[in-house]
């Protein structure tokens, strides 16, 4: 009996040479997978920029009507303000009226008194 047999031919065990081709397989795979993840990787990163452009915009945008609407309740304010003031001065107005009219009945009711005789 030679026990000096070669063994690589056993059970299906694979030559050094197809082990390395198995390899190189395997990898072809992953690169494959690779690129694949790197294709969709690029599209993502495409869509965020075009995402983030779209809002840069908007956000501009909204910043714009911010100020045009900061500065026209500032306007209204001092509008508003201005009104309050010729309202204040007409409720004096009114006041003064009032106190006058009854001023001016009092008068006129002594004045009604002092020319009627008393009886």
């Amino acid at each position: 009996m030679s026990i000096d047999l070669d063994t690589e031919e056993w059970l299906g065990c694979p030559t050094p040479l197809e082990m390395y081709q198995h390899q190189c397989a395997l990898l072809e795979d992953e690169l494959i997978q690779t690129e694949s993840m790197l294709r969709k990787a690029r599209a993502n990163v495409a869509g965020l920029v075009q995402m983030n452009d779209l809002l840069a915009t908007g956000k501009t945008t909204a910043e714009a009507k911010l100020r045009y609407f900061e500065a026209e309740l500032s306007r209204t304010n001092v509008e508003s303000s201005e009104m309050a003031k010729e309202i204040m001065g007409l409720k004096m107005i009114a006041s003064q009226n009032e106190h006058l009219l009854r001023e001016n009945q009092r008068l006129l009711v002594e004045l009604t008194n002092l020319k009627e005789p008393s009886t």
